[in-house]
């Protein structure tokens, strides 16, 4: 698969296209907990959350609780599952224990929330880039056939978030390249529940950020901005989304 930046009036990276490639295959193919078209499906209604009627609505409440209208859809998707993408991608900061808990009340587990989350966050990566540029969104994959592999991670523990995490010193044989080229911090733990989220997005990550590597070698500058305009331009993105970490 590949995805064009023919358009861009900017030359953009060959590891880049090159990693949202990768991304856009992977979107397509059946991942730990979920078949392809489920996936695709979240990454449809990842777009179209931002245009969601109830979620201005009660984005603008005091309480995310306030409101029991339903979401506008664009997929087949059960109810909680569009409530679950739509409130990830539009109210993040919002989102707390009881809202998860409820989400496991009606039937959500634990693997297939996180595995969302990274699809979720694929697609808003790759989407931001295209939209920074003023290019069209790359069209939505064809869903590949085939099923989830349904296996969690023997390593797996309690303790660090709200989902059960995998710390480099618990990484077992099955999963032994989870944080290849990553130092294990809590930022890719975040999503290791399943293992193959935190390779999919921290591809995505290495070449449109920095690899982890290069993240204190301020001796070395391996991009067209510093290091400190890379931060500059993080740090400001992060306070405008309300990101805490």
């Amino acid at each position: 698969m590949q995805l064009a930046y023919d358009e861009s009036a900017y030359p953009i990276r060959a590891d880049v296209a090159a990693a949202h490639a990768r991304a856009w295959q992977r979107l397509a193919a059946p991942g730990t907990w979920l078949d392809g078209a489920m996936r695709v499906a979240i990454a449809a209604e990842t777009r179209h959350a931002p245009a969601c009627a109830h979620c201005a609505a009660v984005k603008q409440a005091l309480s995310p609780a306030t409101s029991a209208e339903l979401h506008d859809a664009v997929t087949a998707l059960p109810a909680i599952w569009v409530d679950a993408i739509h409130r990830i991608r539009n109210d993040a900061p919002r989102l707390s224990d009881t809202w998860l808990n409820g989400l496991r009340a009606e039937g959500l587990e634990d693997p297939q929330i996180v595995e969302m989350t990274g699809v979720i966050a694929t697609v808003v990566a790759i989407d931001t880039f295209t939209d920074a540029l003023g290019l069209p969104r790359h069209p939505l994959p064809e869903p590949l056939p085939g099923e989830p592999s349904r296996t969690l991670p023997a390593g797996a523990r309690p303790g660090v978030g709200r989902f059960a995490t995998v710390a480099p010193e618990d990484v077992t044989q099955g999963e032994a390249d989870l944080y290849a080229e990553l130092s294990g911090a809590n930022i890719h733990r975040a999503l290791s529940l399943v293992p193959a989220e935190v390779k999919g997005f921290f591809d995505l990550d290495t070449a449109m950020y920095l690899p982890d590597k290069e993240l204190r070698n301020f001796g070395n500058e391996t991009r067209a901005l510093t290091h400190a305009q890379i931060e500059l331009i993080a740090a400001r993105v992060s306070a405008i989304n309300q990101c805490f970490y």
